[in-house]
């Protein structure tokens, strides 16, 4: 069972593709997406379509990150060869799945996306269609006012 709209949002830690430590601030609006593997077909649907809404997410002043358990060197190969300008977080000890119980004891993460803001879960999408699922949820935070976006 994953962390509920309403939980506290966890501190969490993780290396980024780039090989630098990211502690993401959940006082500020944040989407943050759990995907199976780096570099398969719906993964890569899916970071595509969060890469081209990420100006309307900026804009909006929420910042994304991507979380799976594959390792910083993964990531970082992923990022490149998709031009992806947001961090993917590694998680392979599951620690960030852990701490938002999303169930990685197969070795890898379900889709699964969390918007956090002012220190707790705003809302969660389980079971995700990586196709379109970017501009849903964006659409939701616009319209939905699920967190007060500037």
């Amino acid at each position: 069972m994953t962390l509920e709209t309403g939980a506290d949002a966890p501190t969490v830690e993780a290396t980024n593709q780039r090989g630098e430590t990211i502690e993401p601030d959940f006082s500020e609006p944040t989407v943050l997406y759990f995907y199976p593997r780096d570099d398969t077909p719906g993964c890569t649907t899916e970071a595509e379509q969060f890469d081209a809404e990420l100006e309307s997410y900026h804009d909006a002043g929420v910042s994304v990150f991507g979380v799976s358990t594959d390792d910083a060197e993964s990531h970082e190969k992923f990022a490149e060869k998709y031009e992806l300008r947001f961090d993917l977080l590694a998680d392979p000890e599951t620690d960030i799945a852990d701490a938002f119980d999303v169930d990685a004891s197969r070795g890898a993460a379900p889709r699964t996306t969390f918007v956090l803001a002012d220190g707790e879960v705003k809302a969660v999408y389980e079971g995700v269609d990586p196709d379109g699922h970017a501009r849903e949820v964006l659409s939701d935070m616009l319209n939905d006012e699920l967190v007060a976006l500037e």
